[in-house]
């Protein structure tokens, strides 16, 4: 009997924690969250699902893990340089891993006190203290630069999977939004209808970085870098 424990123990110390977040990622892009179960990875690794708790407690941790590996390896792929050119480099590096993993952007919501949104959390608050924003500005600056980064970041990758669930690409989906708007009323449309020519050519990514842009400038006014303290 104990033999074959201690068996069981290598077996289930072989199965790598890495190997697991790593099946577990593949099955999350083919499949969604829904398609994530013990039973699924157990047979994506040939192992049993013994052998996966060894290493994680449940879903939810599963899928944390997931979330936080793509998190570090983008955060890892960022050169830090100048506090703006980093934000820039973290928004956009997470804005396309979002939209190649649709499923991060719920998940990291879903895990707000966990690893992967407090690296990010971390990563942007160092850039906006290197800015010499003011100690009582920094958390609201920081604060709506991830409610910028996360909630486009989502909107793009659920245009996306609409997109291709009407089996549509990129230019067909937004010829149709266009062709939509401009049948508007531009009485009680006219900034819509005067958009719609930008819509059917625009770049997402371009597009968020410029919303990035604009909010830095903000948080770069002599209003909010100087505010007399009351």
């Amino acid at each position: 009997m104990a033999k074959k424990a201690h068996r069981r123990e290598r077996r289930e110390q072989s199965l790598s924690r890495d190997r697991i977040i790593a099946a577990s990622i593949q099955l999350l892009d083919r499949r969604g969250e829904r398609g994530l179960t013990f039973r699924a990875l157990s047979e994506r690794l040939a192992t049993g699902s013994g052998a996966i708790y060894w290493h994680v407690a449940n879903k939810n941790d599963l899928l944390t893990a997931a979330c936080d590996a793509l998190v570090v390896r983008t955060m890892n792929q960022t050169v830090v340089t100048t506090p703006k050119a980093t934000i820039r480099a973290v928004a956009l590096g997470l804005f396309d891993v979002i939209d190649e993993h649709p499923w991060v952007g719920s998940a990291l919501t879903s895990a707000l006190g966990l690893s992967p949104i407090v690296r990010i959390l971390e990563r942007i608050g160092q850039q906006i203290r290197a800015l010499g924003v003011a100690d009582d500005e920094q958390w609201a600056a920081v604060g709506t630069l991830m409610a910028y980064i996360l909630g486009v970041s989502r909107q793009n990758a659920a245009n996306r999977q609409l997109a291709r669930a009407r089996d549509l690409d990129r230019s067909d989906f937004l010829e149709e939004v266009s062709n939509a708007w401009s049948k508007l009323d531009p009485k009680e449309y006219p900034f819509v209808r005067s958009v719609v020519a930008q819509i059917r050519d625009h770049d997402d990514r371009v597009d968020f970085l410029a919303g990035i842009d604009l909010i830095l400038m903000g948080i770069d006014s002599p209003r909010r870098r100087r505010r007399p303290r009351r």
